[in-house]
């Protein structure tokens, strides 16, 4: 008997559409949930809008969903090992995972590792910019057998929720930057030898890296053309021994081996000098961590192995090193001051931040000089805007003459002036001063030396970091604007062809011409500005820049012709007084010439104002002072 429909004709049409309707909502309201519980916080090859952002959340608290969704929706469950997940995935679960799941093993390096290599850096809390950065590069570079290890508890989590591979070292670190030199800065160089100890006896090669450095390009297969070596470490060689991309010379390399950057095989050699290295360094509190590796390396040196590799006998006579060519393995001279690879037109593989001043900060500035440092958008787009100038300098302050000392302070002297006339003008608009492109003619370093090293590729005059001239530290903080005056905000020389930048930014520019105000040429209206420049009379009061400005506030960048006579300076004494004291404190000094009576030399900001200025080194202890 057939079966009776308990629905009158229609109504099984209708309700099959209808299951299908609902169904169909719940489906799409589970791949809604879905993604905006498993949305990254942007993809590696995204823009730094999320990836960067540096505040993190504590473990009771997960951190927001990402408003933005750059992936496909995933219905599928997150893996239950973390280290599985995709560099910069973020996690699912809202919850931070049982302590013992970041314990260093085996088993976590063999999830990260790819053709038997393994990449790690580590830190504490206050380089997580850094350690983002380096993160970045590599991932640019398709480049994801990476681990980090972090030092303090702060840092472990933030990179958890950033989606960074990490795991903790136990070392209990402070979070705060703890400085060259420190007896805490001794201690993380012991936790580097000690993690190494550590990673050796798994199997896999090591490529270990500070992370105040930054890899421009694949260095794995280099590493793959010398697979005799023990260790392959670059170095602070300053003057080249090849012209390619061979290993250095090791004959002819004096410097220390840096320990920056190494590349290190699980060999027997190599694990017993890593042992010997731990020990020393575990004898003796005092003992610098790169000091003791060099002190062990240079116990044999030599002979050479047979054939053209570059690679040489090392340490117990077993040991096959290799050093890597400071020409593509960079230090912060030879890519910064000599422009090493450029000059020999090779393609640099890395960068290290070293030969630099001005601590972590300097380290940080000359990477964004170099446009290889990734920050928040909000760097970009600040509140006020930006001021720009054009600094000019006259050929014969730049090329004519023997250089020397004296020529050295009349070029650098000479554009201190505008970049304080730049200052003052930015501070009374309340605007960030993008700093000009600096010259030098002479090197600085924390020794005597010539000027410039003999048999350096260095050239002159050249492009000197602003690490050279100015103290980063003091301009960034540590000045009361009870006593200094308000801050005075600046960006690197690089800032406006940054490809980070917006385009709103960009594209939101006034140019202001100066000239003379009794000038036929000179006219300040609204149809000028309509073109995107105005004219602007030279030696100009507060009160007359405060009066046209204020007319250009949502203007994003104002970039002067020039800054030679542009401000007469601030009409309250007391501000004009502080911001004196302020802009004395932004420079450095100057060291040092050798095989004369001549040490270090301060900077001075107010030099023209000094008759008879000279570059003079203090004489005694009593005049051992900066100039304020």
């Amino acid at each position: 008997m057939a079966t009776r429909n308990p629905f009158p004709d229609g109504k099984t049409v209708f309700l099959t559409i209808y299951a299908a309707v609902v169904a169909s909502v719940v489906f799409s309201a589970l791949v809604i949930l879905s993604s905006f519980y498993t949305s990254p916080a942007a993809g590696v090859g995204d823009g730094v809008t999320s990836l960067f952002s540096l505040s993190s959340p504590p473990s009771t608290s997960p951190p927001p969903p990402s408003p933005i969704v750059t992936r496909t929706p995933k219905l599928q469950r997150e893996p239950s090992d973390m280290f599985t997940r995709a560099i910069w995935d973020v996690p699912i679960d809202r919850r931070m995972p049982d302590p013992k799941s970041f314990q260093l093993t085996k088993e976590m390096v063999k999830h990260r590792a790819k053709d038997n290599i393994i990449i790690v850096t580590f830190g504490n809390h206050a380089f997580l910019d850094f350690i983002l950065n380096w993160v970045k590069h590599l991932t640019d570079l398709n480049i994801f057998n990476i681990l980090v290890g972090a030092m303090d508890t702060r840092l472990l989590e933030a990179l958890y929720w950033k989606g960074i591979p990490v795991f903790d070292m136990g070392s209990k670190m402070v979070t705060v930057d703890v400085g060259w030199g420190s007896t805490k800065f001794h201690k993380m160089g012991r936790e580097k030898v000690l993690l190494i100890n550590a990673l050796l006896p798994f199997g896999y090669e090591l490529l270990m890296c500070d992370t105040d450095m930054v890899w421009l390009k694949n260095p794995l297969p280099y590493f793959a053309r010398f697979p005799e070596a023990d260790l392959l470490t670059s170095t602070d060689h300053l003057r080249p021994t090849r012209t390619d991309d061979s290993l250095e010379d090791w004959h002819k390399v004096t410097t220390a081996y840096n320990i920056g950057m190494f590349h290190w095989r699980p060999t027997d050699s190599a694990k017993r000098l890593a042992k010997e290295w731990k020990d020393l360094l575990l004898g003796d509190d005092e003992k610098w961590d790169q000091a003791g590796f060099n002190d062990i390396v240079h116990q044999v040196l030599g002979p050479s192995l047979k054939g053209e590799s570059g690679l040489f006998y090392a340490y117990d006579g077993t040991l096959k090193v290799g050093l890597l060519p400071a020409s593509i393995f960079c230090s912060g001279h030879t890519y910064f001051v000599q422009a090493m690879p450029q000059q020999l037109k090779l393609e640099p593989y890395a960068v290290h931040t070293t030969f630099q001043y001005s601590g972590s900060d300097g380290k940080r500035h000359r990477l964004r000089e170099a446009m290889l440092f990734y920050d928040q958008p909000a760097y970009y787009d600040t509140p006020g805007g930006f001021l720009s100038f054009k600094p000019g300098i006259p050929k014969s302050l730049l090329l004519d003459g023997p250089h020397t000392v004296q020529s050295h302070f009349s070029l650098v002297n000479y554009q201190l002036r505008q970049i304080r006339t730049a200052l003052a003008v930015a501070s009374l608009l309340n605007r960030t001063l993008v700093m000009p492109r600096l010259w030098c003619r002479f090197d600085r370093l924390w020794y005597l030396h010539h000027g410039i090293l003999i048999g350096t590729l260095t050239k002159q005059p050249f492009v000197c970091p602003m690490d050279h001239l100015f103290e980063i530290p003091t301009m960034l903080r540590g000045l009361s604007e009870e006593v200094f005056g308000p801050q005075i905000h600046f960006r690197e020389y690089s800032f406006l062809q940054n490809p980070s930048m917006p385009k709103h930014v960009k594209e939101s520019l006034l140019n202001v011409q100066l000239c003379d105000a009794h000038s036929e040429e000179y006219n300040i209206s609204n149809e000028t500005s309509s073109h995107g420049f105005i004219q602007f009379p030279r030696n100009s009061t507060e009160q007359m820049y405060m009066q046209v400005f204020s007319q250009y506030k949502d203007i994003k960048v104002l970039h002067f012709s020039s800054m030679a006579n542009a401000f007469q300076g601030f009409s309250d004494e007391a501000r004009e007084a502080k911001f004196r004291s302020r802009v004395k404190r932004y420079v450095g000094k100057w060291c040092c010439m050798e095989n004369r009576d001549l040490g270090h030399v301060y900077y001075d900001m107010y030099w023209d104002e000094k008759p008879g200025w000279k570059p003079e080194p203090p004489r005694t202890s009593e005049d051992d002072h900066p100039p304020w």
